[in-house]
């Protein structure tokens, strides 16, 4: 019998190492790229504020900071009232952190024509822009790009496929 319980506790350190290493935010990216933020300087222990997560406040699940990506409805750029405090979040934190930059990427659905919505695609990331730039972002942290209908997040030809495809996204370079 001991060598049983030796197997099973064997067995459960194996699954807690595990479980420990999988811890992630799905948004790592290698240092110097686009949310490569590593080495930072702005990494947040989870010892120092009593919770478990340790990274960078760009990607604590925890925080309005790890969201960048905001939808629209169709044919609109008014940002809805739902994601205004990301948007206050990341120009705050941009406020702070002069050293990061972000490119506000603009996209729309497959509907319309392509001028239409290479110009609906930049008045969504305009409309964003303007927010952070009123929540203490300097502009010259801001860079806006439309991409239309170009780069789907979902290919398909229904109302849900078009709804995630609305989008402005944030995307953080240094």
């Amino acid at each position: 019998m001991p060598r049983l319980n030796f197997q099973m506790a064997a067995l459960f350190l194996a699954l807690a190492l595990m479980m420990g290493g999988c811890v992630g935010t799905g948004n790592e990216r290698a240092a110097g790229g686009p949310l490569g933020i590593e080495g930072s300087g702005t990494a947040a222990s989870g010892a120092q504020r009593g919770q478990s997560f340790q990274g960078t406040e760009l990607d604590n699940p925890a925080s309005p900071l790890s969201k960048r990506v905001i939808y629209f409805e169709f044919d609109s750029n008014i940002v809805q009232p739902e994601y205004l405090p990301i948007l206050q979040a990341h120009g705050e934190y941009l406020a702070t952190h002069p050293e990061y930059k972000v490119t506000i990427e603009g996209h729309t659905d497959e509907r319309g024509s392509r001028e239409y919505n290479l110009a609906l695609g930049e008045r969504r990331a305009e409309a964003a822009q303007r927010i952070l730039l009123l929540n203490g972002a300097a502009k010259e942290q801001l860079s806006t790009v439309s991409y239309g209908e170009e780069k789907p997040v979902d290919p398909g030809h229904d109302e849900a496929a078009w709804a995630k495809n609305r989008r402005a996204v944030l995307v953080y370079y240094q």
